[in-house]
């Protein structure tokens, strides 16, 4: 029999890496707020890459940080190995990537949930969702009851969840777990558009059954950056990474069992994520190339687990230890979990406002792969966004809207509510028309203040990120001031860095402006230079080096903030717009957007549709309704 068991603000359906971010921005920002979770072994699970971070990823982990979220304090107290990726490319592109110790990464995050204040972190499955006189119920399968004004959906890949090796397939959720196949009916109930995505993982194998001398060694970062800029862990490379590579012999067997495969047999319904296909994905696809990357990669600690990354793949355990025993230091691998795929239930993005709250169902929130997302990062970011908005909806605020010119965050949700997605969602930096001002390096000088403003942001945090931004100041002010003479020890530096010596006075910034010219190179030289932390010359040294393209960058994010100012009521009729072409209509009607800009970035609203929309709007400001 059912009995109502409790009352929240906010309720959060999982504790993977969107809802633990969901739950604790919503508690911390003062809403009673529950977190339900079918296994409570399994908080802030990987049941993928033990890894967090890598490119574009990396931004959104210190933007996380950036912002009072959990995941790169968690990852810096977890870190194996660190390493910063693309550092012979442009800052706008390096990104942090480190691999965590998995389970103690669960462990630490759930022991977070389980103190944080206002929070209840319980193992429940809930098999059923309905909206009740202005809140959402919440059924469990025990037929326990629970209330909440608000809801956020960050279920993962459990969503009616079925694992694939090649001829078996079953109900399941990740790692082995149960499915949530009860709450997928539920939802369907509803008639929220759901469609199927998939994914995969290599297998793991025994680190004592590899043959490491055949195996490139790759070691962690003599210099280690932390991920977060404010909780100081002492990081240190615990464990190496190795690289191997498959072979003609591996292609061979592969296609020879490719239609062995349920992926090319036609028994996967879910579509795969185009940017991290499986190995006989890949083979297929590039079949040009002699070789693949393989990366052997430490699960924890106190584990021999590896992990083989690039050999994600759902073809029979046969199959897989064959492949896997051509593969120099595989030849006698001992699997210890073989690699899956598996399918779930996602939402349309399309469905979701900025604010990842549903266009349709107040109080109802998405976030991380439900939305149509692949990757940790991701999912945190938006549990992060969706908990900050569920928070700020019951205690009857505006929703917190990060823009595309403000963050890789608010990149990655527009894309998600405004473009939608036909394959699982990966961050890139290539997705970022704004990614030199968008770096990691930076992310707490654009976010602290939004977070320290929405009550993320503690004293102490808010304390430290005010005095490495007034020493930024004070440095670039004090290289634009600071003239160096022409003597011939500092000619002689310059021209052995293959750059021009000087004939007159020049201060420290021209110099620094030059590509060939860095802070260690002029050290000897400088020598009234105050002893500043590398994070601080860092942001000077980048801001003279590329100012004209950071202020041409700034002068596009002027113009789309223009158009971002210009909000569309929600009750404008677009079919009834003169002049707006059908498709744009149709469109526009069924996305919603919340401003012009987001409604010029919809596929098949064209310049010319935008010119009417604003023609439209300057006929009817009188009329016009706050949107929020």
């Amino acid at each position: 029999m059912e009995f109502f068991a409790g009352k929240f603000d906010v309720a959060v359906i999982g504790a993977g890496h969107a809802g633990i971010e969901a739950g604790l921005a919503a508690a911390r920002l003062g809403a009673k707020t529950a977190v339900f979770t079918i296994n409570l072994d399994w908080v802030g699970n990987m049941p993928c890459n033990p890894s967090i971070g890598g490119t574009s990823k990396g931004h959104l982990v210190r933007e996380i940080d950036a912002l009072g979220g959990q995941m790169g304090v968690a990852a810096d107290r977890n870190t194996l190995q660190s390493r910063m990726l693309n550092l012979s490319k442009g800052p706008a592109v390096h990104s942090l990537r480190a691999q965590i110790d998995r389970r103690a990464y669960s462990a630490e995050m759930k022991n977070t949930l389980e103190n944080t204040p206002g929070l209840t972190l319980k193992q429940a499955e809930i098999v059923d969702l309905r909206q009740s006189g202005g809140c959402w119920e919440l059924r469990t399968r025990l037929e326990e009851v629970y209330s909440a004004q608000a809801v956020i959906l960050a279920t993962g890949t459990f969503l009616a969840g079925r694992v694939y090796i090649g001829d078996v397939s079953y109900e399941s959720g990740p790692d082995g777990m149960f499915p949530a196949t009860a709450l997928a009916q539920s939802l369907r109930a509803l008639n929220i558009p759901v469609r199927r995505f998939k994914t995969g993982t290599p297998a793991r194998v025994n680190a004592n059954s590899i043959d490491f001398s055949k195996v490139e060694e790759q070691p962690g970062d003599a210099r280690i950056v932390p991920f977060s800029f404010y909780e100081k862990t002492e990081i240190e490379n615990r464990r190496p990474c190795y690289i191997t590579y498959t072979n003609q012999e591996t292609k061979e067997i592969i296609l020879s069992n490719l239609h062995r495969s349920p992926l090319y047999g036609g028994k996967i319904e879910g579509v795969g994520p185009r940017y991290c296909p499986s190995i006989e994905d890949k083979i297929v696809r590039f079949s040009e190339k002699e070789r693949h990357q393989v990366f052997i990669e430490p699960c924890g600690l106190n584990t021999s687990e590896m992990y083989l990354q690039g050999l994600s793949s759902s073809l029979p355990v046969d199959v897989q230890l064959a492949f896997l025993r051509t593969i120099p230091g595989l030849e006698h691998a001992q699997v210890m979990r073989p690699a899956y795929a598996i399918e779930y239930d996602c939402v349309d993005p399309l469905a979701l406002r900025p604010s990842l709250e549903f266009l349709d169902f107040d109080g109802l929130f998405g976030a991380g792969q439900f939305n149509g997302s692949s990757g940790y990062e991701e999912a945190a970011a938006q549990g992060l966004i969706a908990g900050i908005n569920a928070a700020r909806k019951v205690q009857g605020k505006k929703p917190f809207i990060l823009d595309r010119a403000s963050s890789y965050i608010g990149t990655l949700i527009d894309d998600l509510v405004t473009k939608g997605c036909s394959d699982p969602y990966r961050m890139m930096t290539s997705r970022s028309e704004y990614r030199l001002v968008l770096r990691q390096d930076n992310a707490d000088l654009r976010l602290t203040p939004l977070g320290r403003e929405i009550g993320l942001i503690s004293d102490q945090k808010w304390e430290h990120f005010l005095q490495k931004r007034d020493q930024i100041e004070q440095e670039a002010l004090r290289v634009n001031q600071t003239v160096l003479s022409p003597t011939p020890a500092l000619n002689a530096a310059l021209e052995r860095a293959g750059t021009a010596p000087v004939q007159s006075g020049v201060t420290v910034a021209e110099l620094l402006r030059r590509p060939q010219v860095d802070y260690q190179l002029l050290e000897p030289f400088d020598t009234q230079r105050p002893d500043l932390p590398e994070e601080i010359t860092e942001q000077v040294q980048i801001q003279l080096k590329y100012a004209g393209y950071i202020k041409r960058q700034e002068a596009q994010i002027a113009e789309m903030r223009r158009l971002e100012v210009q909000a569309l009521p929600r009750t404008i009729d677009y079919t009834q717009v003169t002049g707006l072409r059908l498709e744009a209509a149709e469109k526009l009607s069924r996305i919603r957007p919340e401003n012009v800009g987001q409604a010029s970035r919809i596929s098949g609203v064209t310049p010319a549709d935008v010119s009417v929309l604003l023609i439209y709007l300057r006929a009817n400001r009188n009329e016009q309704e706050d949107p929020t």
